[in-house]
């Protein structure tokens, strides 16, 4: 199981990063939430992998348990990239349709030349 979710958090990572490198901005977005993905995965296998196991400690018995506190950990981050994602989403559209590109990188020569603009 832990082999499985490691492989799992390497080809989220190595997808997010190539989709990172994109010269579009959606493209980055979506390597951006892989990432993310990938990170929350990790918090969550942080709290050891257990099947049938309650979160919380049972003081009449002896039983095995997992660690609440990746959970609390990974809800939060869930919370925290969803509102990014949002941003980042409103920052490149705002972009798109002020440039009518979304192109991520210009040249100087680019914004000089940029049509409509009245220098």
């Amino acid at each position: 199981m832990e082999a499985l979710v490691a492989t799992a958090v390497g080809v989220m990572t190595a997808a997010g990063i190539f989709l990172i490198l994109r010269r579009r901005t959606f493209p980055v977005i979506l390597g951006l939430s892989l990432i993310t993905y990938a990170v929350n995965v990790f918090l969550f296998a942080t709290g050891r992998l257990a099947l049938n196991a309650p979160a919380v400690l049972n003081k009449y018995e002896d039983v095995p348990y997992t660690d609440p506190l990746p959970q609390a950990l990974v809800l939060t981050a869930i919370v925290i990239s969803f509102g990014m994602t949002a941003v980042i989403v409103m920052i490149s559209l705002s972009a798109y349709l002020s440039s009518k590109d979304d192109h991520i990188d210009m040249t100087a020569q680019d914004c000089v030349d940029a049509p409509g603009e009245d220098a």
